[in-house]
């Protein structure tokens, strides 16, 4: 091996400032994650457990914590994505039950999903903060995993059919078809969203890394738990020290992370002609003079096709021992579908039970709130697209703006919205907004790039021979927005309408009941009713308002944006 690196390394000279520049970097990261999760396993107990200090000194350390756990949850959630988006695209029968659970799951408040799993981890972990660490991290990769998924499964649905037929022709397997068609083609899309997803990482950090449970406030060591502390405190310069750390934090991570990616996934367009104008970064320019890591990458590329290779030969081993216990497998199918209805019919029963203590007029009242909800939801999503569609084709279009803009709106799209929330109650109460209007603004700071970042990826992917045709054609602005921009962009506003629309059922619970002193406004609608039931501890009405918004959302989604959905795949699609 060490003879092939070297006779490797002197056909494309020596050892350059690259390859320096890349093994430093490697090293650097390999000792931080080894230096920063060492952290993770310290003892913890109800008597031990971390204290945050609001001394600036600690916030490299809190900010590395943090950036871990988004890591490791970006990295589980790009894995979920992988293989849930995979069986939804291509499994009818199982696709009825996933995507209307997605649907379900991304309107669920982060907090939900925190209050649930964090005893069941630390049980996990008895002793050590690993097991809030593993809590933390599942809370982040729920705020994170369903706007990637949802992109994933809508590429793989929309995958043109002489694409498809070449796979065919190729005869390739399914690993094959995997990494040299579906990931390929959902590759830009994919990425934007990944953008998106890590911004609603952070928006929701302050949430997973304080945490209360069993009447015990935990506070983990990191960026979120840093600003929470400073809130409470009322500490102006520690917040202010915490948003100038972020805002570095963000910027650092898109130069040397995302701008990469991105630059690297412009080699996924489906275009004859080399574009014009394309994206770029000093770090992937470096790392493609990295002789070294190229040589790795080859290396590793080699091992995959591989053991691609010898899982292919003992999936087809396992097909032809398959069919000699294929009478079995309906068999199977029955009793796993059984254990399944009696598991849900449980606990629907249950639910039932505590939703009988609620009078027919309250009942009747939760879906009449529901409806409110739902309301401004598809305007807030509306509203939405009115202005990302524009700005997000201009990004998409130029390059060059997009460098200046994909930093900035990293910046406004992960910074935290609810705590912008406090001014604009003021300025609310101040001019005496009606709080039934004034919900949907509220709705909008923290939905809207959803949006935004689809359509950019949209814009991008447009191939640039078609772009090169319209100018030839000497097509109008009207023309080109019709013939061009909106078929190209529109399979990419859908993904980005119906993610958008989650995060704004998810943000109702925080956009239509808010406070400032002793002023509370207040909108009527689901939202604002399950918050005040948590508060209460309520479980009837809890439980029912959770139903109704689940039932709402699947329903708009079946009516509306599955028939969105159709029509991308059946019309709107130039690849």
């Amino acid at each position: 091996m060490k003879i092939n690196l070297f006779s490797s390394l002197e056909e494309n000279k020596k050892f350059g400032w690259a390859d320096l520049f890349v093994t430093i970097v490697i090293f650097s990261v390999l000792f931080s994650i080894l230096k920063l999760g060492a952290g993770m396993r310290v003892p913890f107990s109800p008597i031990q457990h971390p204290t945050i200090s609001l001394d600036p000194s600690y916030l490299p350390y809190y900010a590395g914590r943090s950036l871990l756990r988004m890591l490791i949850a970006f990295a589980a959630s790009l894995l979920f994505t992988f293989i849930y988006g995979r069986i939804a695209a291509f499994n009818r029968t199982a696709e009825k039950i996933m995507i209307p659970a997605i649907d379900i799951l991304q309107s669920v408040p982060v907090l939900g999903f925190l209050s649930v799993t964090v005893i069941g981890f630390m049980s996990l972990f008895p002793g050590s903060l690993l097991g809030v660490e593993c809590a933390s991290i599942f809370a982040i990769f729920t705020g994170q995993v369903w706007n990637m998924t949802f992109s994933f499964y809508h590429s793989l649905a929309t995958i043109p059919r002489d694409l498809q037929e070449a796979a065919k022709i190729n005869k390739l397997g399914s690993w094959a078809r995997f990494a040299k068609l579906e990931v390929p083609y959902s590759m830009i899309g994919l990425v934007w969203n990944s953008m998106m997803s890590f911004g609603g990482g952070w928006f929701f950090l302050a949430a997973s890394e304080s945490i209360t449970v069993l009447n015990q406030d935990i506070h983990l060591p990191g960026i979120g738990s840093y600003m929470a502390t400073a809130v409470d405190q009322g500490n102006i310069m520690a917040i202010v020290y915490a948003i100038i750390t972020m805002v570095i934090m963000i910027l650092v991570v898109d130069q040397l992370f995302w701008r990469p990616i991105v630059a690297w996934s412009q080699k996924f367009k489906n275009e004859q002609t080399e574009a014009n104008e394309i994206t770029t970064s000093w770090v992937y320019n470096i790392i493609r003079r990295a002789r070294f890591l190229q040589y790795i990458i080859r290396t590793c590329k080699s091992y995959i096709y591989n053991w691609s290779v010898m899982i292919a030969i003992k999936t087809n081993k396992a097909r032809e021992q398959q069919k000699q216990f294929s009478k079995l497998t309906p068999i199977l199918k029955w009793l796993i579908g059984i254990v399944v209805v009696i598991f849900i019919a449980k606990y629907v029963y249950e639910g039932f039970l505590e939703i009988s203590k609620l009078s027919v007029l309250d009942i009747l009242k939760v879906i009449w709130f529901g409806i409110l909800t739902a309301c401004r939801v598809l305007v807030a999503t509306l509203l939405g697209i009115l202005w990302t569609l524009p700005i997000g084709v201009m990004i998409g279009f130029h390059p060059k703006l997009a460098r200046i803009a994909q930093p900035i709106v990293q910046i406004f799209a992960s910074f935290p919205a609810n705590m912008t929330f406090p001014f604009l109650t003021i300025l609310y109460i101040k001019y005496g907004v009606n709080m039934e209007i004034g919900a949907i603004p509220l709705m909008m700071l923290g939905t809207q790039w959803y949006i935004l970042f689809n359509v950019i990826a949209g814009a991008m992917a447009i191939p640039s021979d078609l772009r090169e045709a319209v100018k030839i054609l000497r097509l109008t602005r009207l023309q080109t927005w019709k013939k061009l921009i909106l078929p190209g962009v529109f399979p990419y506003l859908i993904t980005g309408g119906i993610t958008a629309s989650g995060g704004a059922w998810n943000a109702s619970i925080v956009s239509e009941i808010v406070s400032w002193k002793d002023h509370t406004l207040q909108a009527t609608g689901l939202g604002s009713f399950i918050a005040q039931a948590t508060t209460k501890g309520n479980w009837p009405q809890i439980i029912w308002g959770i139903m109704v918004m689940a039932i709402v959302v699947v329903m708009v989604n079946r009516l509306f944006w599955r028939k969105l959905y159709t029509l991308a795949e059946k019309k709107y699609d130039i690849g």
